[in-house]
């Protein structure tokens, strides 16, 4: 079932929290974030720089948006971001009232709305729910009770979306339209063995495959989203990695993210490269990442 594959370290950045990898085609770089360290990352493969742009709050999500610029979901709401000047534009705060949570991993779906869910920021209790940004602006609740939002994909024909609650210690399966962005018939898909860690942020190959990143579990695995089988894993030299995405300009790439928050220095030490990224050419593809429309 495993295989060993050439993992690469690409930036060795130490990020607090690194999360939300999503590839940006016209650029041909890297978006992902830094959580905790408030900050927007913006690798490029051809000459191995990373962009850095620090934030004034929490940042959960960051995706390209189709006119430009990025969405992102920051702790206090939704926001764009324009690269040239680093401006934020505030959009929509529909958790005002909850200080105590913040916005965590985020996703577009193929029509252009952007998904993305809060947590409560001490993990206690479900205090959090998963949020639509429409195109023209409104939000929507769309799942509530959630305690550790985080990965989020698309089955390739757009009827299944999967996502994860991380202390569930499982993928959900809804039924999905396209149209109207409406979930409904869930169920569970995988369920990670016990000692393999909580599943973090994930993706889906063009196999219908899902790439699952197991925080404290040193490793990203492929599933079976259809009979909850793992089929694959790739070991990372980091306990808490937190998501994937395919790039490349074959999306044949899978850039992993991990992170340094709540290690000691003993485990620090004996995990250096933890809050890296990372990278590995797989025998799979991914597909594109969709823009936000709006």
């Amino acid at each position: 079932m495993e295989q060993e594959r050439k993992l690469e370290l690409v930036w060795d950045g130490k990020a607090v929290l690194g999360e939300g990898p999503a590839w940006d085609h016209r650029s041909g770089q890297l978006v992902w974030v830094d959580i905790q360290g408030r900050r927007v990352h913006l690798f490029n493969p051809a000459d191995g720089i990373n962009r850095t742009i620090e934030l004034n709050q929490m940042i959960g999500a960051a995706v390209p948006r189709a006119e430009g610029g990025l969405v992102l979901a920051l702790q206090h709401g939704f926001h764009t971001l324009d690269l040239e000047t680093e401006t934020l534009t505030p959009l929509a705060d529909p958790e005002s009232d909850q200080p105590g949570n913040r916005f965590n991993d985020g996703k577009c779906d193929d029509a252009g709305r952007f998904w993305a869910g809060t947590m409560d920021m001490k993990e206690g209790k479900p205090a959090g729910s998963l949020y639509c940004l429409e195109k023209d602006g409104t939000v929507r609740k769309t799942v509530e009770g959630v305690t550790v939002s985080n990965g989020i994909a698309w089955s390739h024909d757009n009827r299944t979306m999967y996502y994860i609650d991380s202390p569930t210690k499982k993928v959900v399966a809804y039924d999905f339209a396209l149209e109207t962005g409406e979930l409904s018939n869930p169920r569970t898909a995988v369920v990670i063995a016990e000692g393999e860690g909580m599943p973090d942020g994930m993706t889906i190959d063009s196999e219908g495959m899902l790439w699952v990143a197991q925080w404290d579990g040193w490793q990203v695995s492929r599933y079976n989203p259809a009979t909850g089988d793992k089929l694959d894993t790739i070991h990372v030299p980091a306990a808490r990695s937190s998501s994937c995405a395919f790039g490349g300009e074959n999306y044949d790439e899978l850039y992993i993210t991990t992170a340094r928050v709540g290690l000691s220095e003993e485990q620090l030490a004996s995990q250096p490269h933890a809050g890296g990224l990372f990278r590995v050419k797989l025998g799979v593809k991914g597909k594109p990442t969709a823009f936000y429309g709006g």
